[in-house]
């Protein structure tokens, strides 16, 4: 399923969903790089066999091997990061922050593509689990990096919609089974 297929299987109450779906992959400034890394970390953080399945090839197509590995890589370390993370930050012990994570995370110092695309991808999965520590770590690496915050909110406006389009075609599937 590629992309006007994904559209076309939202329901007519997501029509704001087919909008934005076609505005932020189809209308995206973001270098071709960058957004399809974005939309391919996200596809698999929303967790939507549908969005993944649909979205994967083209991805595929319009990356490197090497950044291809690369936004599955910020997806994978980020489903681990974005738990641990948020739930110490969630814990009323300060004191778990005192203690070192312990955790393998190398793909974060050498991802094998340009670090702001890999910080960029990381947000976005992190906007996704809803992790606010993780986002506003990987948030001032960017700025400090010279992204503006078009370019950021770019990604995680990607990450809002193919989330909300998975739900939405995951409980229409639900549904209808």
């Amino acid at each position: 399923m590629a992309l006007d297929d994904l559209k076309s299987a939202l329901p007519g109450y997501a029509k704001d969903l087919k909008l934005n779906l076609s505005s932020v992959i189809g209308n995206s400034e973001l270098p071709k790089q960058q957004l399809w890394g974005t939309v391919l970390s996200c596809a698999i953080a929303s967790r939507s066999g549908i969005v993944l399945r649909a979205l994967e090839p083209e991805a595929r197509e319009n990356l490197s091997e090497e950044a291809y590995t690369a936004a599955k890589s910020a997806a994978a370390v980020m489903a681990m990061n974005n738990v641990f993370y948020r739930t110490r930050h969630l814990l009323s012990d300060p004191e778990y922050g005192t203690l070192r994570a312990g955790l393998r995370m190398n793909v974060i110092g050498n991802p094998g593509v340009e670090k702001a695309d890999f910080e960029l991808w990381s947000l976005a999965v992190s906007a996704i689990n809803g992790c606010g520590q993780c986002l506003d770590s990987h948030e001032q690496v960017l700025r400090k990096a010279g992204v503006d915050r078009e370019t950021i909110q770019e990604a995680f406006k990607i990450a809002a919609v193919l989330q909300a389009v998975g739900a939405t075609l995951d409980a229409e599937e639900q549904l209808a089974g």
